[in-house]
């Protein structure tokens, strides 16, 4: 399939719920390393979101993706709101111009939204944050999208990678954000942004999967 701007709003509609039902999972997460609102925070900001689509969903793909950015920006509080408004403004330039995505589209969507959150977080595999979920999914999707895989096939791939580096954090010390104030005491935990970038791939996977 590709991804029209029809199937666009239906995987946007999917992480708010996806947030709103992992919000105590993820809150916990973070209640260990970090602040405890990481939950509190994303569905607060993708509720949000859904509603000012609701209200007045853009016309075209890229401008769906800008507005999304810009309500996390305003809405979701600490590290997260900079982080996934990144992400989504990245998207959104990748998508400019384009009336529907193809595979090579979804993937070079993800994978510009993953280059704002290194520039924006300074962040590297291995610091026990979000790239660590979404740095292996990039690199599954790429492998998998040069195979001449479906576009299902390629968010599945990246799916199951996002979750193996989000299980990959529990063992490491964080090295950024508030996580790496605790030292060695981070250790052990799973981190709760790499935890919510898991569920962003794996929505997509799940609200893709004809394709």
């Amino acid at each position: 399939m590709a991804v029209t701007q029809a199937a666009l709003l239906a995987w946007l509609g999917a992480l708010q719920r996806a947030y709103a039902d992992n919000r105590s999972y993820l809150t916990d997460l973070d209640a260990a390393i970090g602040d405890a609102d990481h939950g509190i925070n994303m569905e607060r900001g993708f509720s949000a979101v859904k509603a000012e689509l609701d209200r007045a969903a853009p016309a075209d793909i890229s401008s769906t993706l800008k507005t999304v950015a810009g309500v996390l920006l305003r809405s979701v509080g600490g590290a997260s709101g900079p982080l996934y408004g990144t992400f989504f403004l990245r998207a959104s330039a990748a998508c400019a111009g384009k009336s529907q995505l193809e595979a090579a589209d979804v993937v070079a969507m993800v994978e510009a939204g993953l280059a704002g959150v290194v520039q924006r977080g300074r962040a590297s595999l291995a610091d026990k944050t979000m790239v660590d979920a979404l740095s292996p999914a990039v690199a599954a999707m790429r492998a998998a999208l040069a195979d001449g895989a479906g576009l299902a096939q390629i968010l599945a791939q990246g799916a199951a990678a996002a979750e193996q580096g989000m299980k990959d954090t529990i063992p490491l010390q964080a090295r950024k954000g508030r996580a790496s104030y605790l030292a060695e005491r981070s250790i052990g935990h799973q981190d709760p942004g790499a935890t919510s970038a898991w569920l962003l791939l794996k929505a997509a996977a799940d609200t893709w999967r004809d394709g």
